[in-house]
């Protein structure tokens, strides 16, 4: 019997990914670790979106061979895919796996079930001619084609319906990483989530790169809306979840749909970064703060009780204290539900590694925790302004460790504590709102235990 364990760092989309690993791996007779011994196979799939994501991709390499001597090291996901000569120079590392061949991992390890005889294996590195193209002898990486079904306790699965992005902001590493946008066929994702709905699921999650842009590579093209129309219509699911979308990507026509749907999650998260046109110009950001303004405030009116989120990126090069201060204002002004907050980290590759006016970390720091207390409030905010209403809610498949209630989620991204028995789990169920349950959840009571998994 040979076990795996996959260490997981980043993104929704290497969560899928890695999930949908273990699924395979799983279906050829791999055995999960259970923790009481050493794995044989150690996969740790990588994330490099900041620097600290870097070096926290580089300690879960080291402490996956530490704590499995003489296990096969395999090391996947972006920090792979951008730098794999510093992987290359951690000892005990075996294969080194980027994106493209990402999905033969599987293959890979059946092919050689061994450890190889050399100190590593490089599979799908970037070429070198245009680090805008993900690329495996010559030929730009299709989506990679993992599939996925159950998996474990979790009660909102993701589905991977596109990768990859054009936008290049002058920030962001990602597109150097994953290769232009290209998504999953409208036929396949719904044979995807027809799949996920025969196995008992009760909502899904549309996760991706850049999904704002999904079917635009599709021939004949397509767009979101469409799919979302499609979804729908097929009636597939009973609640949807639409992860990140570009400001400039919403349109009236996907905020009328959430609004009349029963189907798809009040709930839309939209990266500002900025709220200062300079910054967003300098970030290479498609949109002003007047756009954005006008956008939220506008979903807001269309579905006053649908939970907007948004992206902050604090102390990008230039960010003096008007223009932070214009972040600031922007964000305090909004029915902005809570906020993401992350500073400014350089990374080699990108425009702005080299733009001057570094901003300091002292002061990006301080600027960071002003963004997070505001976020913090609005949340609160939103959250006792639900006190007395009713709400459908996904109960989840663990209870809360801390308490032993059950906890579940609204539609429009509220945690809700819950008491009840154990066949509640995996149902969505109707409860109204009582109170705060600590800082971070709100209290129900169930009224009507619905739809079962």
């Amino acid at each position: 019997m040979t076990t795996f364990t996959i260490k997981t760092l980043g993104c929704k989309v290497n969560q899928f990914e890695s999930e949908a690993l273990e699924q395979a791996l799983a279906h050829q007779g791999y055995t999960v670790d259970s923790g009481n011994r050493p794995a044989d196979i150690c996969i740790i799939n990588t994330c490099t979106v900041t620097q600290k994501a870097s070096m926290q991709s580089r300690q879960a390499i080291r402490q996956a061979i530490r704590a499995n001597p003489g296990a096969r090291i395999l090391v996947t996901g972006c920090y792979a895919q951008t730098e794999p000569e510093a992987i290359q120079k951690i000892a005990g590392v075996h294969e080194i796996v980027g994106h493209a061949d990402k999905s033969r991992i599987p293959e890979i390890l059946s092919n050689t079930a061994a450890v190889p005889p050399t100190p590593f294996c490089v599979h799908g590195k970037r070429s070198t001619d245009d680090s805008r193209q993900l690329t495996v002898n010559g030929q730009q990486a299709a989506i990679p084609g993992l599939d996925l079904r159950k998996r474990g306790f979790r009660t909102r699965p993701f589905l991977k319906i596109q990768d990859g992005c054009n936008a290049f902001c002058t920030y962001c590493i990602v597109p150097h990483a994953r290769g232009r946008s290209r998504s999953l066929p409208m036929e396949t994702v719904l044979e995807s989530i027809g799949r996920l709905k025969a196995d008992g699921f009760q909502e899904i999650v549309l996760t991706g790169i850049h999904i704002g842009h999904y079917g635009l590579d599709l021939e004949p093209g397509t767009c979101l809306t469409d799919l979302l129309a499609a979804i729908e219509s097929a009636d597939l699911m009973k609640r949807v979840r639409i992860s990140s979308i570009e400001p400039a990507e919403i349109s009236d026509e996907l905020i009328d749909r959430v609004a009349k749907s029963q189907v798809f999650c009040r709930h839309f998260h939209i990266p500002l970064q900025s709220g200062d046109n300079g910054v967003l110009k300098r970030m290479n950001r498609p949109y002003t703060r007047e756009l954005f303004q006008n956008l939220v405030l506008g979903i807001h009116d269309r579905i006053p009780d649908a939970a907007i989120g948004a992206d902050v990126l604090v102390g990008f090069p230039g960010e003096s204290d008007a223009a932070f201060d214009q972040t600031l204002s922007l964000i305090s002004s909004l029915p902005i539900t809570y906020v993401h907050v992350f500073p400014f980290s350089p990374r080699k590759g990108t425009p702005a590694y080299g733009f001057p006016d570094q901003v300091p970390p002292a002061v990006v720091k301080a600027r960071c925790g002003s963004i997070r207390m505001l976020g913090k409030a609005k949340k609160k905010s939103f959250y006792r302004g639900h006190i007395g209403k009713e709400a459908q809610i996904l109960i989840e498949g663990r209870r809360d460790a801390a308490t032993g209630l059950l906890k579940g989620l609204t539609s429009n991204y509220i945690p809700v504590m819950l008491e009840g028995e154990d066949h509640l789990k995996n149902k969505l169920a109707k409860a109204r709102i009582i109170r705060m349950q600590g800082e971070a959840a709100m209290f129900g009571r169930i009224s009507v235990p619905t739809q079962s998994l």
